[in-house]
């Protein structure tokens, strides 16, 4: 069969059963809890009740004496053995100058907690059940100390402090753009538009919670630690960083099977380092596996974000200025990530895709006595683009011109590319136009009134959105290295450090390995997970097909030119005479030739082996225009998605349904945000109120009615090998105000006028009727 053959069947660009559904869908994947060791056994966190106290003692002695507990660990215990408490550095400075600020985030805590949830010890036992019983027979002396969840109410004067060096709880801030030249825009504007904006806190809730099993080679020394994760290398840097006397060569770290990660599994976690310095100290495997509950309280949330956003027109609509001002909710602890995403990559991307010539962004990172956050799917990016669509729409029904219209008016041409824009990010390629048109047609923006007449004779309120936006991907994270193994077995083997987590990007670089091999997509192997065999950032920030899939190319382009040295030798013919075609090498104008894996079982090492890197340029730009209509009862404002159209500009396209499930998973996503999720805490306990699927809402298949995508492959990226885009947390970022700015619509409609404007997220059938009385919550601003 030849290559051609073989790719036209398998190869990019085709729709393909993905590779890593055959174990799955037979129960035969392996994710870290199915893994059971010889004298394995099993660690509990005993976690605090309280959302802020000093910790006066912790008595194990009821604890230890009970059947089956090994060791019980106090942040003292961790302390006294050298282990170090999480490394963090707040990137940016504190409004006074001196630098970002953060409370000491220990393993356990060790002297105070700052939100419930948080670890105050672990127990050790043969069973978990046993670990159960001791983390119960653990008494914890606090000493409660008055708590503060509310972002606003933290930087208050008088408020709880939970940082000595952030005495008014501000870990740090920034400003970007220029802010004498947005007044002076704002003061010469024909039109100004202002909203209140709350992008609510969020759990991530992967279907697989975390687990981590640590398992010490008492002959080696060395430590391997296989865990669900996004980032194996960053785990083992961290863990080595962590425990005395280890450096990260002595540890390995594997990943299987990862049951959905949504940025929530990427990097350390104090519950990683407690679990490998248990294995150690006992020199035995250790395995915890997180519950719900603790999932909810006490893994990184995301969002939470409050912004006074304004929008400065002229008579014609050019916008001429963007001014906010934005608090962000960062937790008990200022995590890096955390602190990151809210004020640098979410101001990134603040003018989308609109020709904006001057900001003003003011962006302070608080603490509270609540989860740290960090990354979930957009990563600052939704928060950002939440905020510019849903000024583009308040701007429209101000200037009483078609949403659609402004959105033209204001576009990037193609002439202007590549672009910079005003957060000096540089945009390669883009037809937003484009991508518009295209929408409205799928979308058939031009028949929403006759739809809307008609759900009105229903005695439903219709109400129509429109997202048009970009995103920035690759977290910064640009080179990848691949290595590629034939084997005489017949296959060939992908070793990356990228990482699969439901997202299929492992069949999405076995097509890749197919364009170059042309051998059946069964014949590819991808092994990833293992820091003893790969090593690179992992995957997040939607980078893994631009950077790994280039990688793969490389490699696989590699092995074939080395192997045909091989094949020359032993064909006793010049490599430049030597052909490949479909898994076998020939010497050009003949028949005598040499199949690819008999000539791996030749070499002495019985493996063909060759490398492959790849850079990109820069991050990748998709961007897209997602429209929404939706139905409002109007009698208990529930909610639902009537017609959900996107076309988005992806580049390239490798794996087809793989994409579109990344695009409309992703819109589900942002679907529950704007609807149903939000993360709540009880303002004077602070305690957790949504610590289940019974206070937490995810949406449901019966919310929405389906999706209608498209995909524009007409404007490849042109700063990677493949000229693709990363694509997925598009979805998520495009639907949450594409939504929301249908419900605003169908509100004003309804004779709300402007003030539908005020509703904030989530949409609730509640929020919903309220607004329908004009009963709205609004930010307390300080």
């Amino acid at each position: 069969m030849s290559t051609t053959v073989e790719a036209a069947r398998y190869g990019s660009g085709k729709a393909v059963r993905r590779i890593e559904d055959p174990a799955l869908v037979r129960g035969a994947g392996q994710f870290t809890d199915d893994l059971k060791r010889a004298g394995q056994t099993h660690l509990v966190f005993l976690r605090s009740p309280h959302a802020h106290a000093l910790i006066k003692g912790v008595d194990k002695s009821a604890a230890l004496a009970l059947p089956g507990v090994l060791a019980v660990y106090s942040g003292a215990d961790l302390v006294a053995a050298g282990v170090k408490p999480m490394g963090n550095a707040v990137p940016f400075p504190r409004p006074d100058g001196k630098p970002g600020a953060s409370a000491t985030r220990y393993p356990i805590a060790f002297d105070r907690v700052r939100f419930v949830g948080e670890a105050v010890a672990a127990v050790v036992a043969e069973s978990r059940e046993a670990a159960m019983n001791g983390a119960e027979a653990v008494m914890v002396d606090f000493e409660d100390l008055p708590s503060v969840t509310d972002t606003l109410q933290a930087i208050r004067p008088g408020a709880p402090v939970l940082c000595e060096q952030a005495p008014d709880n501000i870990a740090s801030e920034m400003k970007h753009g220029d802010a004498a030249a947005a007044d002076a825009a704002f003061k010469r504007a024909a039109h100004v538009v202002s909203l209140d904006i709350v992008n609510q806190r969020l759990a991530p809730a992967s279907m697989e919670p975390r687990v981590v099993l640590a398992e010490p080679d008492a002959a080696s020394g060395r430590l391997t630690v296989t865990l669900s994760s996004q980032m194996p290398t960053a785990v083992r840097d961290g863990i080595a960083a962590a425990l005395p006397g280890l450096v990260k060569e002595q540890v390995r770290v594997r990943v299987g099977d990862v049951g959905g990660g949504f940025g929530m599994k990427t990097g350390l976690y104090p519950e990683d380092i407690v679990v490998a310095h248990a294995a150690r100290t006992l020199g035995r495997p250790v395995k915890w596996c997180a519950q719900r509950l603790e999932e909810f309280s006490a893994s990184s949330h995301g969002r939470d974000l409050i912004t006074k956003a304004e929008l400065a027109l002229d008579a014609n609509g050019k916008v001429l200025a963007l001014r906010t001002r934005s608090y962000a909710n960062v937790g008990g602890y200022a995590m890096t990530v955390g602190v990151v995403i809210q004020l640098l990559i979410g101001p990134w991307v603040s003018t989308s895709i609109y020709d904006i010539p001057t900001i003003s962004l003011h962006l302070t990172a608080v603490m509270t006595n609540t989860t740290p956050t960090g990354a979930y799917r957009g990563a600052g990016r939704p928060e950002a683009i939440y905020v510019i669509e849903r000024l583009m729409d308040a701007a429209a029904r101000e200037m009483k011109i078609d949403g659609a219209e402004l959105r033209r008016r204001n576009m990037i041409r193609p002439a202007q590319m590549p672009y910079k824009n005003p957060m000096g990010q540089t945009y390669d390629v883009g037809q937003f136009e484009k991508m518009l048109d295209q929408g409205l047609a799928l979308a058939d923006w031009k028949g929403f009134e006759a739809r809307r007449v008609a759900s009105k004779a229903q005695g439903r309120l219709r109400g129509r959105g429109i997202a048009t936006f970009l995103e920035w991907t690759g977290g910064n994270a640009l080179s990848e290295v691949v290595t590629v193994n034939v084997l005489p077995e017949g296959i060939v083997e992908l070793t990356v450090a990228t990482m699969p987590m439901g997202q299929g990007i492992n069949t999405s670089l076995a097509q890749l390995a197919v364009d170059v091999f042309g051998v059946p997509l069964e014949q590819i192997r991808v092994v990833h997970g293992d820091t003893d065999r790969a090593n690179g950032f992992g995957s997040a920030g939607s980078r893994s097909l631009f950077t790994g899939g280039a990688a793969v190319q490389v490699a696989s382009e590699r092995t074939i030119e080395q192997a045909k040295s091989l094949a020359g030798e032993a064909l006793e013919a010049s490599s430049r005479d030597i052909e490949y075609r479909a898994g076998r090498f020939t010497i050009a104008g003949t028949d005598r030739g040499i199949g690819l894996f008999e000539l791996a079982a030749k070499q002495p090492t019985a493996r063909i082996t060759a490398d492959g890197d790849a850079t990109a340029g820069a991050p990748s730009w998709p961007n897209a225009c997602h429209v929404c209509e939706v139905e409002v009862d109007p009698d208990t404002g529930a909610v639902e998605v009537a017609a959900y159209a996107s076309v988005n500009d992806i580049g390239r396209v490798v794996s087809p349904t793989i994409v579109r499930g990344q695009i409309e998973g992703g819109a589900v996503q942002g679907i529950g945000q704007a609807l149903c999720e939000a993360v709540a805490y009880d303002r004077d306990s602070g305690q957790l109120l949504t610590a289940s699927f019974m206070d937490y809402a995810l949406p449901h298949a019966d919310g929405f009615r389906g999706f209608k995508t498209v995909f524009d492959t007409s404007v490849p990226c042109t700063t990677n090998l493949l000229g693709v885009k990363g694509v997925g947390e598009l979805g998520t970022i495009g639907a949450t105000p594409a939504v929301v700015n249908a419900v605003v619509d169908a509100l004003a409609a309804a004779g709300l006028g402007r003030d539908a404007e005020k509703v904030q997220m989530p949409l609730t059938a509640s929020t919903v009727w309220r607004a329908l009385q004009r009963d709205f919550d609004r930010p307390d601003w300080v």
